[in-house]
């Protein structure tokens, strides 16, 4: 029999990503924070820390949304626990993820500007 391919941290972590998209675009819109997008969420094994990587549109932007996000981490993890059929919703930690900017740095380099 194979084994299976997702653990509980993935299906977790898939779970929190959806929903957690869903709670940041609310909020951009509402509190006129800067374009951000989530792109990953990752949950430790015993779910009790994820980590939500979120893009900005403008890298100047990224710090103060970084900023208002986690100052918004604890209504956001109480609003997942109404909607989540969690035990325990983790806590959240927003961190920017800068693999674009690298990407589009390669790219640069690749080109030879």
């Amino acid at each position: 029999m194979p084994a299976k391919s997702f653990n509980r941290s993935d299906r977790v972590s898939a779970e929190l990503r959806r929903e957690i998209s869903l709670l940041v675009h609310a909020a951009v819109r509402e509190q006129a924070l800067p374009s951000v997008s989530v792109s990953d969420v990752e949950v430790t094994k015993d779910l009790d820390v994820a980590n939500v990587y979120v893009t900005a549109l403008l890298g100047d932007s990224a710090k103060p949304a970084v900023a208002a996000l986690n100052e918004l981490a604890k209504d956001f993890r109480r609003e997942l626990s109404r909607t989540m059929k969690l035990r325990r919703v983790p806590e959240l930690r927003f961190r920017y993820d800068d693999s674009v900017d690298k990407g589009e740095r390669i790219e640069q380099l690749l080109r030879g500007e």
